[in-house]
């Protein structure tokens, strides 16, 4: 099978500097980033989430995944901090007096949400930025936040619930990616 593609330590931790939090845009784009890292959700579970769907008092998250699964997800001190200040500050000036039933709004008024692909390009724009070479996706921040749970210890039964895997099967192929690297060290 073809090994995941994860970002090293070093490149998430310039992607999640990289955004302007002095700004409501560079805000909401850092509260995005670190959680997304933060949890492992696709892209769509993202995009979705409601201002309902986060307990941060609690420090977990509600989301929906694929075949309408709900998963509980914890959240980290960090993102659930960012995640506070965009609710706080950025999300009201976005939406401009209006209303949105989505948790992440767009910089054009709040409109009905941000999009996967509104997403997708805000990543890449603030990865360019940062120097992350080589391909970023949100899906490569998701195998990102797999693989460095994993190389820390965590459990990969826990790791297959955060990811809202089906089967074990599916988890698995972040165990490659430590096979793989202990051979490179050993070599």
């Amino acid at each position: 099978k073809v090994l995941p593609k994860y970002l090293s330590i070093e490149d998430v931790d310039r992607l999640l500097a990289e955004p302007d939090v002095a700004t409501p845009r560079g805000l909401r784009d850092r509260a995005l980033i670190e959680l997304l890292y933060a949890t492992g959700m696709r892209v769509t579970e993202l995009v979705s989430l409601r201002p309902s769907d986060i307990n941060l008092e609690a420090s977990y998250l509600t989301c929906t995944g694929k075949g309408d699964k709900q998963r509980i997800v914890p959240i980290g001190d960090e993102a659930a901090e960012w995640v506070r200040k965009y609710l706080r500050t950025s999300r009201p000036v976005l939406l401009r007096k209006r209303s949105s039933p989505r948790l992440f709004v767009n910089a054009r008024g709040g409109g009905p949400g941000l999009t996967r692909v509104g997403f997708w390009k805000i990543l890449k724009a603030h990865g360019r930025k940062a120097g992350v070479r080589g391909h970023l996706s949100p899906h490569v921040l998701r195998h990102s936040f797999a693989t460095h749970l994993l190389e820390r210890g965590a459990d990969l039964r826990a790791i297959q619930t955060m990811l809202g895997h089906a089967d074990i099967s599916t988890t698995q192929i972040y165990t490659h990616v430590l096979e793989a690297r202990l051979r490179q060290v050993y070599d």
